[in-house]
């Protein structure tokens, strides 16, 4: 695999940004290559996923590749007050990326994953997007944002979401995105969620179980005694690689 660290001016953002990318590199790699887009946390960057994890390692015989953006303190989205961040992840970078690197822009090649803010975003990204991502999965997620009185800085969430009584029914809330694409008879991605039953977000991913179940949306979910802490998510991304509904080549 080739470890690829990339800086280029952004649009949406109007700044320079980073990414981090793995990319096939053995002579037996088909491109186009599939690709998972990889999120980190409120407080990293695109490089946690590889100093914190051994993805690169877990990916090496997968022909997959990963893109690692950085996402600020955005939760990944077009902020009140801020980057326009989901605008730059789901429509500025894929262009870029299929430009500079032999990526698929096929659905059923492309997915999408991360941890706390990212285990957010990543869900976010597919439903709010289900005709681009075949599959979406959460680490440890933050995914009632609506229910935010688990976070003390409500001036930050401010900045980022704008009026916070608003925030529950909006193109923000994950429970409002994936019971419209229920009601319309959308298809859904294929959804993971996982979390530790000691991690201070867990109620947070039992409710949105209940919510999935009670919509009859199919989804893989797991917990399991555990911390907000790499070492779950070291051992949790590999049963995500595991999981993720790649073409046999």
């Amino acid at each position: 695999m080739a470890l690829i660290n990339c800086d280029f001016s952004s649009a949406s953002l109007g700044e320079m940004t980073s990414i981090r990318v793995i990319i096939p590199e053995n002579s037996e790699a088909k491109a186009p290559y599939p690709v998972l887009y990889l999120l980190h946390g409120l407080s990293d960057d695109q490089t946690a996923w590889t100093r914190r994890t051994s993805i690169e390692r877990y990916v090496q015989e997968m022909n997959l590749a990963v893109v690692m953006p950085r996402g600020g303190r955005s939760f990944y989205c077009d902020m009140a007050e801020g980057g326009r961040y989901f605008t730059y992840i789901s429509e500025e970078l894929p262009k870029k990326l299929q430009a500079m690197f032999k990526l698929s822009a096929e659905r059923e090649d492309t997915f999408i994953a991360g941890l706390s803010m990212g285990g957010y975003g990543a869900l976010k990204f597919a439903l709010r997007n289900p005709e681009r991502f075949a599959a979406a999965a959460s680490l440890s997620g933050v995914l009632n944002v609506a229910e935010h009185e688990w976070f003390e800085g409500k001036n930050e969430l401010h900045r980022v979401f704008g009026d916070l009584d608003k925030l529950k029914g909006s193109e923000n809330d994950l429970f409002q995105l994936v019971s419209d694409l229920k009601t319309g008879g959308k298809t859904i991605p294929e959804l993971f969620i996982v979390c530790g039953t000691e991690d201070f977000l867990y109620q947070h991913n039992v409710q949105f179980k209940k919510h999935l179940a009670t919509l009859e949306v199919p989804f893989t979910y797991h917990e399991e005694p555990g911390t907000h802490c790499w070492n779950f998510w070291d051992k949790w991304i590999q049963e995500v690689l595991s999981w993720l509904p790649l073409k046999k080549v």
